[in-house]
């Protein structure tokens, strides 16, 4: 299990709020911003997203790596893949694919995925067996 990741991202205000837009459907909200002159040396300024009381994804600014990285986000059904989906949409992502079964890893499994302003891909996933 996870406990928190990093992404770097070329604007961080955008970046910023482009999630607060599309995460709000998850139930995941900007919550903190932690100034990295309180940590170690060279330790960067981040900004927090999460939900029930956790904080599990920070968006830092630097060097970009788009296609590095794929981030899956859990939705609760499948009415909040699609309003996820929607949201990013609204808020400048680019789709990779519309919200749907994902027959080829299992027809419980329910989708969709885009890209950030940056290059990265999100995919907003429900999975009912894990519901």
């Amino acid at each position: 299990m996870l406990d928190h990741v990093f992404l770097s991202v070329s604007d961080i205000a955008r970046s910023v709020a482009f999630y607060e837009k599309a995460l709000a459907p998850l139930g995941i909200a900007h919550v903190i911003d932690y100034d990295g002159r309180q940590g170690p040396a060279g330790h960067p300024d981040l900004k927090g997203f999460g939900a029930n009381g956790r904080v599990f994804f920070w968006l830092r600014a630097g060097t970009v790596e788009g296609r590095a990285a794929h981030i899956g986000f859990v939705a609760d059904g499948k009415d909040a893949v699609d309003a996820a989906y929607g949201a990013a949409i609204a808020a400048a992502a680019s789709e990779i694919h519309p919200p749907g079964p994902q027959l080829h890893y299992d027809p419980r499994y329910y989708a969709a995925q885009v890209r950030d302003p940056d290059g990265y891909s999100l995919e907003f996933v429900y999975k009912e067996w894990q519901h």
